[in-house]
Protein backbone atom coordinates (compact mmCIF):
# COMPACT_ATOMS: atom_id res chain seq x y z
CA UNK A 1 0.00 0.00 0.00
CA UNK A 2 1.33 3.42 -0.90
CA UNK A 3 1.31 6.50 1.25
CA UNK A 4 -1.22 8.00 -1.05
CA UNK A 5 -3.81 5.40 -0.03
CA UNK A 6 -3.65 6.31 3.65
CA UNK A 7 -6.67 8.65 3.52
CA UNK A 8 -8.27 8.37 0.11
CA UNK A 9 -7.53 6.35 -3.05
CA UNK A 10 -5.66 8.18 -5.77
CA UNK A 11 -8.21 9.45 -8.31
CA UNK A 12 -5.71 11.17 -10.60
CA UNK A 13 -2.04 10.17 -10.89
CA UNK A 14 0.54 12.80 -11.93
CA UNK A 15 0.35 12.07 -15.66
CA UNK A 16 -3.45 11.96 -15.73
CA UNK A 17 -5.38 15.10 -16.67
CA UNK A 18 -7.97 16.24 -14.13
CA UNK A 19 -10.65 18.84 -14.90
CA UNK A 20 -9.43 22.46 -14.58
CA UNK A 21 -12.06 23.13 -11.90
CA UNK A 22 -10.68 20.28 -9.78
CA UNK A 23 -7.11 21.48 -10.29
CA UNK A 24 -8.06 24.99 -9.17
CA UNK A 25 -10.06 23.80 -6.16
CA UNK A 26 -7.30 21.47 -4.94
CA UNK A 27 -4.77 24.19 -5.80
CA UNK A 28 -6.62 26.58 -3.49
CA UNK A 29 -6.34 24.05 -0.66
CA UNK A 30 -2.62 23.64 -1.33
CA UNK A 31 -2.10 27.40 -1.38
CA UNK A 32 -3.82 27.74 1.99
CA UNK A 33 -1.43 25.16 3.47
CA UNK A 34 1.74 27.01 2.48
CA UNK A 35 0.53 30.60 2.78
CA UNK A 36 1.23 31.21 6.48
CA UNK A 37 4.71 29.58 6.51
CA UNK A 38 5.63 31.50 3.37
CA UNK A 39 4.85 34.88 4.91
CA UNK A 40 6.08 34.09 8.44
CA UNK A 41 9.45 32.59 7.45
CA UNK A 42 10.32 35.58 5.27
CA UNK A 43 9.03 38.10 7.82
CA UNK A 44 11.08 36.55 10.64
CA UNK A 45 14.26 36.57 8.53
CA UNK A 46 13.84 40.16 7.32
CA UNK A 47 12.96 41.55 10.75
CA UNK A 48 15.83 39.71 12.46
CA UNK A 49 18.20 41.06 9.78
CA UNK A 50 17.31 44.64 10.76
CA UNK A 51 15.96 45.65 7.34
CA UNK A 52 13.21 48.27 7.08
CA UNK A 53 9.54 47.90 6.19
CA UNK A 54 10.20 48.51 2.49
CA UNK A 55 12.37 45.39 2.36
CA UNK A 56 9.84 43.47 4.46
CA UNK A 57 6.86 44.20 2.21
CA UNK A 58 8.84 43.56 -0.97
CA UNK A 59 10.48 40.34 0.24
CA UNK A 60 7.16 38.85 1.33
CA UNK A 61 5.53 39.83 -1.97
CA UNK A 62 8.43 38.43 -4.01
CA UNK A 63 8.61 35.31 -1.83
CA UNK A 64 4.96 34.51 -2.53
CA UNK A 65 5.43 35.02 -6.28
CA UNK A 66 8.54 32.83 -6.36
CA UNK A 67 6.92 30.02 -4.34
CA UNK A 68 3.95 30.04 -6.71
CA UNK A 69 6.11 30.01 -9.84
CA UNK A 70 8.45 27.28 -8.52
CA UNK A 71 5.49 25.08 -7.49
CA UNK A 72 4.16 25.38 -11.05
CA UNK A 73 7.57 24.62 -12.60
CA UNK A 74 8.01 21.59 -10.31
CA UNK A 75 4.80 20.14 -11.71
CA UNK A 76 6.19 20.29 -15.25
CA UNK A 77 8.91 18.28 -16.96
CA UNK A 78 11.04 20.76 -18.93
CA UNK A 79 14.05 18.73 -20.04
CA UNK A 80 16.10 18.09 -16.91
CA UNK A 81 14.08 20.58 -14.88
CA UNK A 82 10.91 19.75 -12.97
CA UNK A 83 9.64 16.83 -10.91
CA UNK A 84 6.40 16.15 -12.78
CA UNK A 85 4.55 15.95 -9.43
CA UNK A 86 2.60 18.20 -7.09
CA UNK A 87 5.47 19.57 -4.99
CA UNK A 88 4.34 22.38 -2.69
CA UNK A 89 7.11 24.92 -2.15
CA UNK A 90 7.80 27.46 0.59
CA UNK A 91 10.78 29.58 1.83
CA UNK A 92 13.46 27.44 3.48
CA UNK A 93 13.51 28.12 7.23
CA UNK A 94 16.94 26.48 7.43
CA UNK A 95 18.41 29.56 5.71
CA UNK A 96 17.03 32.04 8.27
CA UNK A 97 20.08 32.05 10.54
CA UNK A 98 22.63 32.41 7.75
CA UNK A 99 20.54 35.09 6.01
CA UNK A 100 20.39 37.11 9.24
CA UNK A 101 24.14 36.72 9.82
CA UNK A 102 25.04 37.66 6.23
CA UNK A 103 22.82 40.73 5.94
CA UNK A 104 23.84 41.94 9.40
CA UNK A 105 27.54 41.69 8.60
CA UNK A 106 27.83 42.22 4.84
CA UNK A 107 24.49 43.58 3.61
CA UNK A 108 21.76 42.40 1.20
CA UNK A 109 23.99 42.68 -1.90
CA UNK A 110 26.44 40.09 -0.56
CA UNK A 111 23.55 37.81 0.41
CA UNK A 112 22.18 38.07 -3.13
CA UNK A 113 25.58 37.27 -4.68
CA UNK A 114 25.99 34.20 -2.46
CA UNK A 115 22.55 32.91 -3.47
CA UNK A 116 23.42 33.28 -7.15
CA UNK A 117 26.51 31.11 -6.64
CA UNK A 118 24.48 28.60 -4.63
CA UNK A 119 21.89 28.35 -7.41
CA UNK A 120 24.66 27.04 -9.65
CA UNK A 121 25.76 24.62 -6.92
CA UNK A 122 22.19 23.33 -6.62
CA UNK A 123 21.91 22.60 -10.35
CA UNK A 124 25.37 21.01 -10.33
CA UNK A 125 24.30 18.77 -7.43
CA UNK A 126 21.36 17.56 -9.50
CA UNK A 127 23.58 16.72 -12.46
CA UNK A 128 26.34 15.10 -10.36
CA UNK A 129 23.99 13.33 -7.98
CA UNK A 130 25.18 9.82 -8.93
CA UNK A 131 28.73 10.78 -7.93
CA UNK A 132 27.98 12.82 -4.81
CA UNK A 133 25.50 10.36 -3.27
CA UNK A 134 28.28 8.56 -1.35
CA UNK A 135 29.69 11.82 0.08
CA UNK A 136 26.58 13.79 1.05
CA UNK A 137 24.97 10.82 2.75
CA UNK A 138 21.80 10.74 4.91
CA UNK A 139 24.10 10.72 7.95
CA UNK A 140 25.77 13.95 6.84
CA UNK A 141 22.60 15.73 5.77
CA UNK A 142 20.68 14.63 8.87
CA UNK A 143 23.42 15.85 11.20
CA UNK A 144 23.62 19.23 9.47
CA UNK A 145 19.82 19.56 9.51
CA UNK A 146 19.79 19.10 13.29
CA UNK A 147 22.56 21.71 13.68
CA UNK A 148 20.60 24.12 11.47
CA UNK A 149 17.54 23.76 13.69
CA UNK A 150 19.58 24.46 16.82
CA UNK A 151 21.25 27.50 15.22
CA UNK A 152 17.88 29.09 14.34
CA UNK A 153 16.35 28.69 17.81
CA UNK A 154 18.11 31.79 19.31
CA UNK A 155 16.44 33.88 16.58
CA UNK A 156 13.09 32.37 17.52
CA UNK A 157 13.52 33.32 21.19
CA UNK A 158 14.71 36.81 20.25
CA UNK A 159 11.53 37.18 18.19
CA UNK A 160 9.47 36.34 21.27
CA UNK A 161 10.87 39.51 22.84
CA UNK A 162 9.98 41.62 19.78
CA UNK A 163 7.33 43.83 21.43
CA UNK A 164 6.16 47.41 20.86
CA UNK A 165 7.51 50.10 23.17
CA UNK A 166 5.60 50.21 26.44
CA UNK A 167 4.37 46.61 26.30
CA UNK A 168 4.86 44.66 29.56
CA UNK A 169 7.89 42.34 29.61
CA UNK A 170 5.73 39.35 30.45
CA UNK A 171 3.63 39.82 27.31
CA UNK A 172 6.10 38.00 25.05
CA UNK A 173 6.40 34.76 27.04
CA UNK A 174 2.64 34.65 27.75
CA UNK A 175 1.66 35.15 24.10
CA UNK A 176 4.26 32.65 22.89
CA UNK A 177 3.17 30.17 25.56
CA UNK A 178 -0.47 30.32 24.51
CA UNK A 179 0.55 29.84 20.87
CA UNK A 180 2.72 26.85 21.74
CA UNK A 181 0.08 25.19 23.94
CA UNK A 182 -2.63 25.49 21.28
CA UNK A 183 -0.23 24.28 18.59
CA UNK A 184 0.75 21.23 20.63
CA UNK A 185 -2.88 20.37 21.46
CA UNK A 186 -3.85 20.63 17.79
CA UNK A 187 -0.91 18.52 16.62
CA UNK A 188 -1.58 15.80 19.22
CA UNK A 189 -5.35 15.56 19.00
CA UNK A 190 -6.47 16.87 15.60
CA UNK A 191 -6.67 14.67 12.54
CA UNK A 192 -7.29 15.00 8.82
CA UNK A 193 -7.93 18.54 7.61
CA UNK A 194 -7.90 19.95 11.15
CA UNK A 195 -4.31 18.82 11.57
CA UNK A 196 -3.33 20.65 8.40
CA UNK A 197 -4.83 23.94 9.61
CA UNK A 198 -3.23 23.61 13.07
CA UNK A 199 -0.72 26.43 12.34
CA UNK A 200 -3.57 28.83 11.51
CA UNK A 201 -5.48 27.91 14.67
CA UNK A 202 -2.41 28.40 16.87
CA UNK A 203 -1.63 31.75 15.19
CA UNK A 204 -5.20 32.95 15.78
CA UNK A 205 -4.98 31.85 19.43
CA UNK A 206 -1.70 33.73 19.83
CA UNK A 207 -3.17 36.88 18.30
CA UNK A 208 -6.16 36.62 20.65
CA UNK A 209 -3.78 36.34 23.62
CA UNK A 210 -1.88 39.40 22.36
CA UNK A 211 -4.95 41.64 22.19
CA UNK A 212 -5.23 42.35 25.98
CA UNK A 213 -1.58 43.44 26.06
CA UNK A 214 -2.09 46.04 23.33
CA UNK A 215 0.50 44.28 21.14
CA UNK A 216 -1.70 44.00 18.05
CA UNK A 217 -1.18 46.85 15.61
CA UNK A 218 -3.95 47.30 13.07
CA UNK A 219 -2.69 50.58 11.65
CA UNK A 220 -0.66 48.94 8.89
CA UNK A 221 -3.67 46.83 7.90
CA UNK A 222 -5.88 49.91 7.64
CA UNK A 223 -3.27 51.92 5.74
CA UNK A 224 -2.48 49.14 3.26
CA UNK A 225 -4.15 49.28 -0.14
CA UNK A 226 -6.39 46.49 -1.35
CA UNK A 227 -4.36 45.58 -4.39
CA UNK A 228 -0.97 46.57 -5.74
CA UNK A 229 2.78 46.03 -5.81
CA UNK A 230 4.89 47.21 -2.87
CA UNK A 231 7.73 49.67 -3.30
CA UNK A 232 10.90 48.07 -4.61
CA UNK A 233 13.95 48.60 -2.35
CA UNK A 234 17.49 49.12 -3.60
CA UNK A 235 18.31 45.65 -4.98
CA UNK A 236 21.77 44.82 -6.29
CA UNK A 237 24.50 42.20 -6.49
CA UNK A 238 27.95 42.57 -4.99
CA UNK A 239 30.09 42.18 -8.11
CA UNK A 240 33.33 42.72 -6.18
CA UNK A 241 33.13 40.06 -3.46
CA UNK A 242 35.24 40.80 -0.44
CA UNK A 243 36.48 38.88 2.54
CA UNK A 244 32.98 38.42 3.99
CA UNK A 245 31.77 36.79 0.77
CA UNK A 246 34.56 34.21 0.71
CA UNK A 247 34.27 33.55 4.43
CA UNK A 248 30.51 32.88 4.18
CA UNK A 249 30.61 30.92 0.92
CA UNK A 250 31.48 27.55 2.57
CA UNK A 251 28.48 27.84 4.91
CA UNK A 252 26.16 28.70 2.02
CA UNK A 253 27.55 25.87 -0.11
CA UNK A 254 27.10 23.31 2.67
CA UNK A 255 23.55 24.45 3.39
CA UNK A 256 22.80 24.29 -0.33
CA UNK A 257 24.00 20.70 -0.50
CA UNK A 258 21.95 19.79 2.57
CA UNK A 259 18.90 21.45 1.02
CA UNK A 260 19.47 19.38 -2.10
CA UNK A 261 19.74 16.14 -0.14
CA UNK A 262 16.61 16.98 1.83
CA UNK A 263 14.86 17.61 -1.48
CA UNK A 264 15.84 14.11 -2.56
CA UNK A 265 14.14 12.54 0.46
CA UNK A 266 11.13 14.82 -0.03
CA UNK A 267 10.96 13.82 -3.68
CA UNK A 268 11.01 10.13 -2.78
CA UNK A 269 8.09 10.64 -0.36
CA UNK A 270 6.10 12.60 -2.94
CA UNK A 271 6.61 9.95 -5.62
CA UNK A 272 5.55 7.19 -3.24
CA UNK A 273 2.45 9.10 -2.17
CA UNK A 274 1.28 9.94 -5.70
CA UNK A 275 0.73 6.42 -7.08
CA UNK A 276 -2.08 3.89 -6.84
CA UNK A 277 0.40 1.02 -6.95
CA UNK A 278 3.97 0.93 -5.57
CA UNK A 279 6.59 1.89 -8.11
CA UNK A 280 10.38 2.19 -7.96
CA UNK A 281 11.71 5.71 -7.45
CA UNK A 282 12.64 7.53 -10.66
CA UNK A 283 15.70 9.54 -9.70
CA UNK A 284 15.54 11.48 -12.95
CA UNK A 285 12.49 13.23 -11.55
CA UNK A 286 14.36 13.77 -8.29
CA UNK A 287 17.19 15.40 -10.24
CA UNK A 288 14.63 17.63 -11.95
CA UNK A 289 13.23 18.64 -8.56
CA UNK A 290 16.68 19.59 -7.25
CA UNK A 291 17.44 21.55 -10.43
CA UNK A 292 14.30 23.65 -9.99
CA UNK A 293 15.52 24.45 -6.47
CA UNK A 294 18.42 26.16 -8.23
CA UNK A 295 15.99 28.32 -10.21
CA UNK A 296 14.23 29.26 -6.98
CA UNK A 297 17.55 30.27 -5.42
CA UNK A 298 18.43 32.40 -8.43
CA UNK A 299 15.11 34.24 -8.29
CA UNK A 300 15.34 34.66 -4.51
CA UNK A 301 18.74 36.30 -4.87
CA UNK A 302 17.30 39.19 -6.86
CA UNK A 303 14.36 39.54 -4.48
CA UNK A 304 16.41 39.43 -1.22
CA UNK A 305 14.23 36.70 0.21
CA UNK A 306 14.70 33.16 1.48
CA UNK A 307 15.39 30.45 -1.13
CA UNK A 308 12.64 27.96 -1.81
CA UNK A 309 12.38 24.33 -0.77
CA UNK A 310 9.93 21.48 -1.37
CA UNK A 311 7.86 20.38 1.61
CA UNK A 312 6.84 16.75 1.22
CA UNK A 313 4.65 16.43 4.33
CA UNK A 314 2.12 18.98 3.08
CA UNK A 315 2.37 17.76 -0.52
CA UNK A 316 1.58 14.16 0.46
CA UNK A 317 -1.11 15.28 2.93
CA UNK A 318 -2.83 17.25 0.16
CA UNK A 319 -2.86 14.17 -2.06
CA UNK A 320 -4.07 11.97 0.80
CA UNK A 321 -7.00 14.25 1.59
CA UNK A 322 -8.10 14.96 -1.98
CA UNK A 323 -6.96 11.88 -3.91
CA UNK A 324 -5.66 14.21 -6.63
CA UNK A 325 -1.97 13.96 -7.57
CA UNK A 326 -2.33 15.38 -11.09
CA UNK A 327 0.39 17.79 -12.14
CA UNK A 328 -2.22 20.42 -13.02
CA UNK A 329 -2.71 21.02 -9.29
CA UNK A 330 0.73 22.66 -9.18
CA UNK A 331 -0.48 25.25 -11.66
CA UNK A 332 -3.64 25.74 -9.59
CA UNK A 333 -1.54 26.43 -6.48
CA UNK A 334 0.55 28.95 -8.43
CA UNK A 335 -2.54 30.81 -9.69
CA UNK A 336 -3.93 31.20 -6.16
CA UNK A 337 -0.64 32.20 -4.53
CA UNK A 338 0.20 34.76 -7.22
CA UNK A 339 -3.29 36.27 -7.00
CA UNK A 340 -3.00 36.58 -3.19
CA UNK A 341 0.43 38.19 -3.54
CA UNK A 342 -1.18 41.17 -5.26
CA UNK A 343 -3.89 41.32 -2.56
CA UNK A 344 -1.98 43.81 -0.37
CA UNK A 345 -4.57 43.99 2.41
CA UNK A 346 -4.33 40.24 3.03
CA UNK A 347 -0.52 40.34 3.13
CA UNK A 348 -0.64 43.24 5.58
CA UNK A 349 -2.95 41.19 7.79
CA UNK A 350 -0.39 38.39 7.99
CA UNK A 351 2.48 40.83 8.59
CA UNK A 352 0.60 42.29 11.56
CA UNK A 353 1.04 39.01 13.47
CA UNK A 354 2.93 39.88 16.70
CA UNK A 355 6.57 38.87 17.13
CA UNK A 356 5.92 36.44 20.05
CA UNK A 357 3.45 34.50 17.88
CA UNK A 358 6.02 34.29 15.08
CA UNK A 359 8.67 33.19 17.56
CA UNK A 360 6.47 30.41 18.93
CA UNK A 361 5.68 29.25 15.39
CA UNK A 362 9.42 29.15 14.59
CA UNK A 363 10.17 27.15 17.76
CA UNK A 364 7.72 24.45 16.66
CA UNK A 365 9.02 24.52 13.08
CA UNK A 366 12.64 24.12 14.20
CA UNK A 367 11.68 21.30 16.55
CA UNK A 368 10.06 19.49 13.65
CA UNK A 369 13.14 20.19 11.51
CA UNK A 370 15.41 18.77 14.22
CA UNK A 371 13.36 15.56 14.36
CA UNK A 372 13.38 15.42 10.57
CA UNK A 373 17.18 15.47 10.64
CA UNK A 374 17.24 12.65 13.17
CA UNK A 375 14.83 10.60 11.04
CA UNK A 376 17.10 11.15 8.04
CA UNK A 377 20.03 9.71 9.98
CA UNK A 378 18.01 6.72 11.15
CA UNK A 379 16.84 6.00 7.59
CA UNK A 380 20.38 4.88 6.75
CA UNK A 381 20.81 3.08 10.06
CA UNK A 382 23.20 3.79 12.92
CA UNK A 383 26.13 1.42 13.25
CA UNK A 384 29.14 2.10 15.45
CA UNK A 385 30.97 4.08 12.75
CA UNK A 386 28.04 6.33 11.88
CA UNK A 387 27.45 6.97 15.59
CA UNK A 388 30.98 8.36 15.81
CA UNK A 389 30.36 10.64 12.81
CA UNK A 390 27.11 12.02 14.24
CA UNK A 391 28.52 12.34 17.76
CA UNK A 392 31.73 14.17 16.84
CA UNK A 393 30.15 16.43 14.21
CA UNK A 394 27.33 17.41 16.58
CA UNK A 395 29.63 17.96 19.55
CA UNK A 396 32.05 20.17 17.63
CA UNK A 397 29.27 21.99 15.79
CA UNK A 398 27.37 22.81 18.97
CA UNK A 399 30.43 23.41 21.14
CA UNK A 400 32.36 25.68 18.77
CA UNK A 401 29.39 27.69 17.50
CA UNK A 402 30.41 31.28 18.18
CA UNK A 403 33.13 30.14 20.60
CA UNK A 404 36.23 32.37 21.11
CA UNK A 405 38.43 29.47 19.97
CA UNK A 406 37.43 30.17 16.36
CA UNK A 407 38.57 33.76 16.83
CA UNK A 408 41.91 32.56 18.21
CA UNK A 409 42.37 30.41 15.11
CA UNK A 410 41.07 32.69 12.33
CA UNK A 411 41.07 36.13 13.94
CA UNK A 412 38.11 37.99 15.37
CA UNK A 413 36.48 39.04 12.08
CA UNK A 414 36.89 35.78 10.16
CA UNK A 415 36.29 33.75 13.30
CA UNK A 416 32.85 35.33 13.68
CA UNK A 417 32.00 34.29 10.12
CA UNK A 418 33.64 30.87 10.08
CA UNK A 419 32.55 29.97 13.61
CA UNK A 420 29.14 28.74 12.47
CA UNK A 421 28.24 25.44 14.09
CA UNK A 422 26.56 24.33 10.90
CA UNK A 423 29.76 24.82 8.88
CA UNK A 424 31.98 23.18 11.47
CA UNK A 425 29.66 20.20 11.91
CA UNK A 426 29.25 19.72 8.16
CA UNK A 427 32.99 19.82 7.49
CA UNK A 428 33.60 17.28 10.23
CA UNK A 429 30.79 14.99 9.05
CA UNK A 430 31.91 15.10 5.39
CA UNK A 431 35.56 14.59 6.32
CA UNK A 432 34.78 11.59 8.50
CA UNK A 433 32.51 10.14 5.80
CA UNK A 434 35.34 10.34 3.30
CA UNK A 435 37.64 8.69 5.83
CA UNK A 436 35.07 5.95 6.43
CA UNK A 437 34.82 5.32 2.69
CA UNK A 438 38.61 5.08 2.47
CA UNK A 439 39.04 2.57 5.30
CA UNK A 440 35.82 0.59 4.85
CA UNK A 441 35.41 -2.85 3.33
CA UNK A 442 37.80 -4.07 0.64
CA UNK A 443 36.91 -3.09 -2.91
CA UNK A 444 37.47 -4.23 -6.43
CA UNK A 445 36.55 -2.66 -9.76
CA UNK A 446 36.08 -3.78 -13.34
CA UNK A 447 35.28 -1.86 -16.53
CA UNK A 448 33.80 -3.61 -19.55
CA UNK A 449 31.42 -3.08 -22.45
CA UNK A 450 27.72 -3.46 -21.70
CA UNK A 451 27.42 -6.54 -23.89
CA UNK A 452 27.02 -10.26 -23.36
CA UNK A 453 30.45 -10.66 -24.97
CA UNK A 454 31.85 -9.28 -21.69
CA UNK A 455 30.40 -12.16 -19.67
CA UNK A 456 33.63 -14.26 -19.52
CA UNK A 457 35.56 -11.25 -18.21
CA UNK A 458 32.89 -10.45 -15.62
CA UNK A 459 32.56 -14.08 -14.58
CA UNK A 460 36.31 -14.33 -14.01
CA UNK A 461 36.20 -11.12 -11.97
CA UNK A 462 33.40 -12.41 -9.71
CA UNK A 463 35.03 -15.81 -9.28
CA UNK A 464 38.17 -14.01 -8.12
CA UNK A 465 36.15 -12.08 -5.52
CA UNK A 466 34.70 -15.30 -4.13
CA UNK A 467 38.17 -16.81 -4.00
CA UNK A 468 39.50 -13.82 -2.03
CA UNK A 469 36.72 -14.33 0.51
CA UNK A 470 37.29 -18.13 0.59
CA UNK A 471 33.61 -18.75 -0.18
CA UNK A 472 32.40 -22.28 -0.77
CA UNK A 473 31.36 -23.58 -4.17
CA UNK A 474 27.63 -22.90 -3.71
CA UNK A 475 28.20 -19.29 -2.64
CA UNK A 476 30.65 -18.74 -5.51
CA UNK A 477 28.13 -20.04 -8.01
CA UNK A 478 25.43 -17.80 -6.55
CA UNK A 479 27.65 -14.71 -6.92
CA UNK A 480 28.62 -15.55 -10.49
CA UNK A 481 25.01 -16.30 -11.42
CA UNK A 482 23.77 -13.01 -9.93
CA UNK A 483 26.34 -11.12 -11.98
CA UNK A 484 25.39 -12.96 -15.15
CA UNK A 485 21.66 -12.33 -14.74
CA UNK A 486 22.18 -8.66 -13.90
CA UNK A 487 24.26 -8.24 -17.05
CA UNK A 488 21.65 -10.08 -19.14
CA UNK A 489 18.86 -7.88 -17.74
CA UNK A 490 20.79 -4.69 -18.48
CA UNK A 491 21.64 -5.80 -22.00
CA UNK A 492 18.07 -6.90 -22.79
CA UNK A 493 16.43 -4.42 -25.19
CA UNK A 494 19.52 -2.22 -24.98
CA UNK A 495 18.96 -1.17 -28.56
CA UNK A 496 15.97 0.84 -27.32
CA UNK A 497 17.85 2.43 -24.45
CA UNK A 498 18.46 6.14 -24.06
CA UNK A 499 21.69 7.50 -25.46
CA UNK A 500 23.76 6.65 -28.49
CA UNK A 501 26.43 4.06 -29.07
CA UNK A 502 27.37 0.97 -27.10
CA UNK A 503 27.59 1.99 -23.42
CA UNK A 504 30.29 1.05 -20.96
CA UNK A 505 29.69 -0.88 -17.77
CA UNK A 506 31.55 -0.33 -14.51
CA UNK A 507 31.26 -2.93 -11.74
CA UNK A 508 32.36 -1.86 -8.25
CA UNK A 509 32.44 -4.54 -5.56
CA UNK A 510 32.45 -3.95 -1.80
CA UNK A 511 33.63 -7.06 0.03
CA UNK A 512 32.60 -8.28 3.45
CA UNK A 513 33.26 -11.74 4.91
CA UNK A 514 29.71 -13.00 4.28
CA UNK A 515 28.39 -10.49 1.73
CA UNK A 516 29.38 -8.91 -1.57
CA UNK A 517 27.70 -5.72 -2.76
CA UNK A 518 27.98 -5.34 -6.53
CA UNK A 519 27.31 -1.94 -8.09
CA UNK A 520 26.64 -2.02 -11.83
CA UNK A 521 26.94 1.46 -13.36
CA UNK A 522 25.70 1.75 -16.95
CA UNK A 523 23.85 4.15 -19.23
CA UNK A 524 20.13 4.53 -18.69
CA UNK A 525 17.52 1.99 -19.77
CA UNK A 526 13.79 2.44 -20.25
CA UNK A 527 12.57 -0.02 -17.62
CA UNK A 528 13.37 -0.09 -13.92
CA UNK A 529 14.54 -3.50 -12.71
CA UNK A 530 12.86 -3.02 -9.32
CA UNK A 531 9.51 -2.41 -11.04
CA UNK A 532 10.00 -5.49 -13.19
CA UNK A 533 10.82 -7.64 -10.15
CA UNK A 534 7.73 -6.34 -8.32
CA UNK A 535 5.63 -7.21 -11.38
CA UNK A 536 7.05 -10.72 -11.46
CA UNK A 537 6.16 -11.19 -7.80
CA UNK A 538 2.49 -10.96 -8.71
CA UNK A 539 2.80 -12.95 -11.95
CA UNK A 540 1.61 -16.53 -11.95
CA UNK A 541 2.39 -17.28 -15.59
CA UNK A 542 5.29 -19.37 -16.77
CA UNK A 543 8.56 -17.44 -17.29
CA UNK A 544 9.26 -16.13 -20.77
CA UNK A 545 12.60 -15.52 -22.40
CA UNK A 546 12.35 -11.82 -21.57
CA UNK A 547 11.76 -12.22 -17.84
CA UNK A 548 13.84 -15.36 -17.20
CA UNK A 549 16.94 -13.36 -16.20
CA UNK A 550 14.86 -11.28 -13.79
CA UNK A 551 13.47 -14.39 -12.11
CA UNK A 552 16.94 -15.90 -11.77
CA UNK A 553 18.34 -12.61 -10.43
CA UNK A 554 15.62 -12.51 -7.79
CA UNK A 555 16.54 -16.07 -6.82
CA UNK A 556 20.30 -15.55 -6.52
CA UNK A 557 20.47 -12.04 -4.96
CA UNK A 558 19.44 -11.16 -1.43
CA UNK A 559 18.60 -7.56 -2.44
CA UNK A 560 18.35 -5.58 -5.68
CA UNK A 561 18.13 -1.81 -5.96
CA UNK A 562 17.90 0.14 -9.21
CA UNK A 563 18.48 3.91 -9.30
CA UNK A 564 17.76 5.65 -12.61
CA UNK A 565 19.51 8.98 -13.17
CA UNK A 566 19.82 11.11 -16.29
CA UNK A 567 22.39 9.35 -18.48
CA UNK A 568 23.31 6.63 -16.00
CA UNK A 569 21.79 3.60 -14.27
CA UNK A 570 23.07 2.22 -10.98
CA UNK A 571 21.98 -1.31 -10.08
CA UNK A 572 23.09 -2.49 -6.64
CA UNK A 573 22.98 -6.25 -6.05
CA UNK A 574 23.72 -7.90 -2.70
CA UNK A 575 24.76 -11.54 -2.60
CA UNK A 576 25.20 -13.43 0.68
CA UNK A 577 27.68 -16.26 0.98
CA UNK A 578 29.78 -18.24 3.40
CA UNK A 579 33.21 -19.93 3.45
Amino acid sequence: MTVGNAEQPIRFEPEEACPPSVALLVGFQGAVLILAPTVLNVAIAIRASGLDHTYLAWSVFAGMLICGVITAVQSARLGRFGAGHVALTWPAAMFIAIMVATISVAGPATFASLLVVCSVIQVALAWWLPTLRRIITPTVSGTVTMLVAVSVLPIAFDTVRDLPAGAPAAAGPVIAGVTLVVSVIMMLTAGGRWRLVAPFVSILAGCAAAAPFGVLNGDQIVSAGWFGIPDVPDLSLDLTPGREFWALLPSFAILTLVLGIKTISDGVAIQQGSRRMPRAIDFRQIQGMVSVNGIGMFLSAFAVTLPTMVISSLSVSLVNLTGVAARRVGVGVAVVIVALAFFSKFTALLLAIPGPVMGAYLVVAMGVLFVSGFQTIMREGLDSRRIVIVALASALGLGLHGHPLTGDLFGDDLGALLGSGVTIGAVVAIGMTLLLEAVSARRARLEAALDMASLPEIDEFLAGLASRLSWNEASTLRLRSAGEETLATLVLNEDDAEGLGRPRLVIAARLQPTRVELEFVATARRENIEDQLAFLTDEASLPTVDDLSLRLLRYHASAVRHQKFHGVDIVTVQVDGSP
